[in-house]
């Protein structure tokens, strides 16, 4: 992206400003330094420049002129994170550069370049120069933290969790900032990849290590219970999963047809019924209710269920529960009453695909499946069910 001249003209006002002192200060300087350019000329060159809409030749002379010393590193600096701003990642990498290189900064401003330059880096993808000046950064104490949440970034893009989580031990005892629920999520993002691999001893390790750190994450729990289901331990699944009631009652509903599988595979049609009887009376939970609804309707058929479905609906007005209802009345009905039937559940599906889904509590960001790290903030674990009644 180009700047037009709108854009650089404010540049024109602190080296106007500035012009009179530095003229002052580098005449002696500048007679016997005859190849660099006076700085009065070079102000109105640049302003010809940008009357004549050449931004990009007005840019390269005022970086040209502005010499850096003390005065004027905080200049460059601005000058550099307006480029990145604007997406000129290129300029502004190459003018934070020539600040580093630069044997007159004091200790201070080389570490503000190399944040900026990181900075650079990481918005143009160059991940792997970035984690470079961000781990030297972090040895500075002035500037761990803000370079450890960069690192953590970093490591979050390229998923190497193992290295996030020394990050976030580290960020804990510089800051004092709690971070035990984010590095439980870490230890689930471990748990997930020894899981696919077949490896449950080490996922179970690292949900031991996750549970450690966060007792009340609800994602280490449902991942404990998917390798118990997996391992054909349906009993210890089902114990795992129904500790997501303690943790978060809101996010039972994400296992209730899990929890259902798993009393299938032990045929224990009575323990299913009577934990999904009492779930649903302790929650207003549509995915709850619709399992119950389903064993209602295999113990004592369609009509069976449809009271059952009709009477929640009278507690628990909502839309999801009144397709569920629709539906079993389609399997009633066919001819003109289905017919009938079935535009209405075309109505009702429209309707339902509004309430549907998952909301991040942090920016709202909403979305039709679940996710941990919410894509719209990047935070960790602030997204939930979106529960809505009409």
């Amino acid at each position: 992206m180009t700047f037009t001249a709108q854009d650089l003209l404010w540049l024109l006002l602190p080296l106007a400003a500035a012009s009179g002192w530095f003229v002052a200060r580098l005449e002696h300087k500048r007679q016997n330094r005859p190849q660099d350019i006076e700085l009065p000329s070079a102000y109105f060159k640049g302003l010809n420049y940008l009357l004549n809409e050449q931004p990009d030749k007005a840019i390269e002379l005022f970086i040209r002129v502005l010499e850096v010393n003390t005065e004027t590193v905080e200049t460059h600096l601005a000058l550099g994170n307006l480029f990145r701003r604007r997406g000129e990642v290129e300029r502004a990498i190459r003018i934070h550069q020539n600040l580093i290189a630069r044997p007159t900064l004091d200790k201070e401003q080389r570490s503000q370049a190399l944040m900026e330059l990181g900075q650079d880096y990481m918005k143009a993808g160059l991940f792997d120069r970035a984690e470079n000046l961000f781990l030297e950064l972090a040895e500075d104490r002035a500037h761990a933290a803000h370079a450890l949440r960069q690192l953590l970034h970093i490591y979050q893009q390229e998923k190497e969790w193992g290295q996030a989580i020394q990050a976030c031990r580290k960020l804990m005892r510089i800051s004092g900032a709690d971070m035990s629920p984010v590095i439980a999520q870490y230890q689930c993002e471990l748990a997930e990849d020894a899981f696919s691999a077949s490896d449950y001893a080490s996922a179970r390790a690292h949900i031991k290590q996750a549970l450690s750190s966060d007792p009340r994450c609800v994602r280490a729990t449902i991942l404990q219970g998917n390798i118990e289901a997996a391992s054909g331990q349906h009993r210890d699944a089902i114990r795992a999963w129904r500790r997501i009631e303690n943790q978060n009652a809101s996010m039972l509903g994400e296992v209730a047809e899990r929890i259902a599988n798993s009393y299938l595979a032990l045929n224990d049609g009575e323990g299913m019924y009577s934990f999904f009887s009492d779930a649903a009376e302790r929650h207003n939970s549509v995915a709850i209710m619709s399992v119950l609804a389903d064993i209602i309707k295999q113990r004592e058929g369609v009509q069976a269920a449809e009271a059952f479905v009709i009477d929640w609906l009278r507690r628990h007005p909502n839309v999801a529960g009144l397709s569920l209802l629709v539906n079993l009345n389609m399997e009633k009905h066919d001819g003109r009453r289905g017919s009938d039937l079935a535009l209405l559940k075309g109505i009702i599906e429209q309707l339902q695909g509004r309430h549907e889904g998952y909301v991040c509590q942090q920016c709202g960001f909403k979305g039709r499946s679940m996710h941990w790290l919410c894509p719209g903030c990047n935070q960790w674990n602030t997204i939930k069910p979106n529960v809505e009644t009409e």
